[in-house]
């Protein structure tokens, strides 16, 4: 098994190593509206009994008319994390041996992740025994590969494939009778950028979108699967019944249906925000999406414990030690702590 990856977040484990309590630090290391929505009237019993069906239901004929996916019903699972756990599923190696307590491929069969990006992607596949490529480019995905992975917007520079070419990379994974998977997290905040419409068109597209970081309640742990009804019938068979919560289904089918561009709208000016902080302290911004920024610098080690220093925590990268990431404030006043503290950083 390959060692955990280190995401954003960890609050506890940062207040330990430089003091202070978790609950005032200003946590900027993770891609999650900072400014959470009011939660809507939960039926008792939706915490009384398990999840019936109509829960489901509900939750998913919400996410449709929320994402535009036409006659599919996307298929809410716990976090878009469990689905990712069930991709190496979907074509599982033909052939493996098990040496100790590691698998090892010995099949041509080949992943693809367009990199860098989100790193449980290749952690998954490659605990499974697949070959992984990381990519840098759609190009370099041919028809060894048996599914291609492309985060879009990308975490964590933001960068942004244009529809056109993710439907003509679709139709190169179905000629070799492979898949292509579109990991929309963030997409919430722009959605022309979106596949969904056009996913009953593409029947080897696989669209994960999150529910918690746009709405701003990731321990929710809630998220939505997009394509055709096989393969959402087997994700659901592989999570078991009752994977997702009574509360969390209930809470989508009210959200999903309300006029979110309030929370658009809070979000940009959030980000606004952010990118005068950072601009006003000399950092140069070289990607990100609406809900969090990137900033490269040669003395991103040193920021970075700066801040941790002041109890602000950032999210840094092994692979690439020069990147620090950026996630909204959630107001002016700690836009303010943030630009006091980057000032004080000694040049």
């Amino acid at each position: 098994m390959s060692a955990p990856i280190a995401h954003g977040g960890g609050i506890t484990a940062a207040a330990v190593a430089f003091g202070g309590r978790p609950e005032d630090w200003l946590d900027l290391s993770t891609g999650i509206n900072p400014c959470p929505v009011a939660l809507p009237d939960i039926p008792a019993r939706a915490w009384h009994r398990l999840p019936d069906r109509h829960f489901v239901d509900e939750a998913s004929r919400a996410a449709r008319d929320h994402y535009g996916c036409g006659e599919i019903l996307p298929l809410p699972v716990p976090g878009t994390q469990s689905a990712i756990q069930l991709l190496p599923r979907l074509i599982q190696a033909d052939d493996t041996i098990a040496v100790t307590d590691e698998r090892v491929a010995v099949t041509d069969s080949r992943v693809a992740v367009v990199s860098p990006t989100y790193g449980e992607y290749a952690r998954a596949f490659a605990s499974a025994g697949f070959a992984v490529d990381t990519v840098d480019d759609l190009a370099a995905i041919g028809s060894e590969h048996r599914l291609a992975i492309v985060v879009n917007p990308n975490n964590p520079d933001g960068r942004v494939w244009p529809a056109e070419m993710l439907i003509a990379l679709h139709g190169r994974m179905k000629s070799a009778n492979g898949f292509l998977v579109v990991d929309e997290a963030f997409g919430d905040a722009d959605p022309a950028l979106s596949l969904t419409s056009r996913a009953p068109q593409l029947p080897n597209l696989i669209i994960f979108r999150s529910f918690g970081k746009f709405f701003g309640l990731a321990g929710l742990r809630l998220g939505f699967a997009i394509a055709r009804d096989d393969i959402l019938a087997r994700f659901e068979d592989w999570l078991g019944p009752w994977a997702v919560s009574g509360p969390a289904l209930s809470i989508a089918g009210s959200l999903l249906r309300s006029d979110v561009s309030p929370i658009r709208g809070r979000i940009n000016e959030r980000c606004a925000g952010l990118h005068g902080v950072l601009k006003g302290a000399g950092l140069q911004i070289s990607g990100g999406t609406a809900l969090f920024t990137l900033v490269a610098d040669a003395r991103a080690g040193d920021i970075y414990t700066h801040l941790c220093r002041h109890h602000i925590l950032v999210r840094k990268f092994d692979y690439a030690p020069d990147w620090l990431r950026f996630g909204l404030t959630p107001d002016p006043a700690a836009d303010r702590r943030l630009g006091e503290a980057l000032q004080r950083f000694e040049r």
